[in-house]
């Protein structure tokens, strides 16, 4: 996590982590069951809101972060249905909020809510997460990313100004949230740097590749 960056993560439907993917089952009221398979824990989604009968049968699984989805589900082996995939849009926007929760909590952010948004059809959540420096001799402790939860699951970030400490921080959860969502951010595709205002010229240290090139 640069300063002054707009980061966009993809979801990768056939990674999910269990346990996030849990939560967001439960906030939704979807029927799902852990199990223990062979030693390993599985995941099992039963209910995704879908018109089929499924006649007990699960409509995915997670086992290892691999997904698995139920066969009916599939189109020549891989393409998910759209009967499936407009339903599982909303466990998508479900588990990105409760994978940017876990992972920015983890390492010391608090939730901030967006008390001035509205959801539309493209933008589902919005909030930001918020941490303060411990940097004796930093002047501006308090930062705060925002964070855009699409229709689809997808996540776009917003960041201004961050000290090198919550720099740290912010760095270690995004790259949590990319082995979550099973895809890698590249460099100008989906990282794109913002100008850097006079003022900061010479206090910003982030760059291209997220690197500190230069120190207080």
């Amino acid at each position: 996590m640069s300063c002054f960056e707009s980061s966009t993560f993809l979801k990768n439907p056939s990674v999910m982590s269990a346990e996030v993917l849990q939560k967001a089952c439960d906030k939704l009221g979807w029927l799902c069951e852990l199990k223990v398979e062979n030693g390993n824990k599985v995941l099992f989604i039963y209910d995704v809101n879908q018109k089929a009968n499924l006649k007990g049968e699960f409509a995915l699984k997670v086992e290892e972060n691999n997904v698995t989805y139920n066969s009916y589900y599939l189109k020549n082996g891989r393409e998910l249905a759209k009967e499936l995939e407009k339903n599982f849009y909303s466990i998508n926007v479900e588990y990105a909020c409760e994978t940017i929760l876990r992972e920015f909590q983890a390492v010391g952010f608090k939730l901030l809510p967006d008390l001035k948004f509205k959801e539309n059809e493209t933008d589902k959540k919005r909030f930001k997460m918020v941490a303060h420096s411990k940097m004796k001799n930093e002047s501006e402790k308090r930062t705060e990313i925002e964070f855009t939860v699409k229709f689809d699951g997808t996540i776009v970030t917003d960041s201004n100004y961050i000290p090198e400490d919550i720099h740290k921080l912010a760095d270690k959860a995004m790259e949590s949230i990319d082995s979550a969502f099973g895809t890698k951010r590249k460099e100008g595709e989906h990282i794109k740097r913002k100008e850097i205002p006079l003022k900061y010229k010479d206090k910003a240290y982030c760059k291209a590749g997220n690197k500190i090139t230069a120190k207080y």
